[in-house]
């Protein structure tokens, strides 16, 4: 049974940081590209970032470019999002992605997602 988990959203200042994971099982990990995405109230869901299977080639959205940081450890099969310089504007739930292609689809997995809640 395929499951990703994802832990680690709250209340952060804005400036705060936070690191989120996405814990998986139930398929080979290393084979799948992970990727991240958000929705914020009344906004439809966007990409935020994505990483190969063996870490090498990461990808990211240009509003967080620079301030988030991708990241997996195919021996936990688990991947991160280090969020650092955290705005107002990142408040959203943030959802984890597993797919075997570049780009995830409602076809792919995703995780019931946590969320995030940026004050000013």
């Amino acid at each position: 049974q395929v499951q990703l988990v994802e832990s680690g959203g709250g209340l952060v200042q804005a400036g705060g940081s936070l690191r989120l994971s996405c814990a998986a099982s139930g398929f080979t990990f290393r084979n799948y590209y992970m990727s991240w995405f958000r929705r914020a109230p009344g906004k439809e869901r966007e990409f935020v970032a994505r990483i190969s299977g063996g870490g090498v080639n990461t990808n990211y959205a240009d509003s967080v470019k620079g301030r988030f940081t991708i990241s997996r450890d195919n021996a936990k099969n688990t991947a991160y999002l280090q969020m650092n310089s955290l705005k107002p504007g990142d408040t959203a739930v943030y959802y984890c992605a597993a797919a075997r292609a570049f780009y995830a689809t409602e076809d792919d997995y995703w995780g019931q997602g946590t969320q995030v809640t940026v004050s000013s």
